[in-house]
């Protein structure tokens, strides 16, 4: 005996199957907006609400026991030793290049685990200013920055990835010394310090960071905006997060906190 289907409930079967394939097509990292029968009585309709939930997984969370290349240790390289007429890719003097991860393992002679034994550590550490890295009349790395390199290199100089924004971002009550301050140490003193600051401008002081700060030019070249040159200058753009804090913090007047 063959069972009659009404065309209504076939029609209603195909749209389910459909909208099953479709979903099942998405990727879990995508948005999209789950639909959800409020009454219970089905079908959806306009009644019915249609949220919109973000599926696009956490990113993995910076560990502060931990260096992480990218965000650490190249843009102290970047700053102070890839520059012009140094260890750029355009300059490699010594056939030495610091402005990425591969440059740096395959010419600044890095023994995973043992500092002592790489050549990068050890003309950071020279005493000898006719061997020190960089040369006078640059300024020597700061003993952290020496540090970040050192523990990197102790860690297996690895090329980890986190995700600095993982957990959201905390634009209230920025603190300008401990929060802005390391990173300026780390992406921009290398070139804006010093007796002569590339483009005159010194960002070694509070005063200096803040007359730039409420100029307009500080704000401008971190958020690579129109008309201003992109900082930092060779390297891969601020986090949205640490951009965000900057903005908020001169938009409160830049306090020296």
């Amino acid at each position: 005996m063959v069972q009659k289907i009404s065309p209504r409930k076939i029609i209603g079967t195909l749209a389910i199957a459909c909208l099953l394939a479709q979903l099942a097509t998405l990727s879990t990292s995508c948005k999209h907006q789950p639909l959800f029968d409020d009454d219970g009585l089905g079908p959806i309709d306009s009644t019915d609400t249609i949220d919109i939930i973000d599926t696009i997984p956490t990113g993995t969370p910076c560990d502060p026991d931990k260096v992480y290349f990218e965000s650490q240790v190249l843009p102290i390289l970047i700053s102070n030793c890839a520059m012009s007429g140094c260890h750029n890719a355009a300059s490699h003097q010594d056939g030495v290049v610091l402005d990425s991860y591969a440059k740096v393992m395959q010419t600044g002679k890095v023994k995973p685990f043992k500092p002592n034994d790489s050549d990068l550590y050890e003309v950071i550490t020279e005493t000898d200013l006719d061997d020190r890295m960089p040369p006078p009349p640059n300024a020597a790395l700061s003993q952290d920055q020496i540090q970040v390199i050192r523990k990197w290199i102790e860690q297996g100089a690895l090329d980890l990835k986190c995700d600095p924004n993982a957990g959201g971002c905390d634009t209230t009550n920025v603190s300008f010394s401990q929060t802005l301050s390391p990173v300026i140490n780390t992406f921009c003193k290398g070139c804006h310090s010093g007796t002569n600051p590339s483009a005159g401008i010194g960002l070694d002081t509070y005063n200096g960071v803040k007359t730039v700060a409420l100029n307009g030019k500080l704000y401008g070249a971190i958020a690579w905006s129109t008309g201003f040159q992109k900082m930092p200058q060779g390297g891969n753009k601020l986090d949205a997060c640490t951009i965000s804090q900057f903005k908020s913090w001169i938009d409160a007047g830049a306090p020296g906190n």
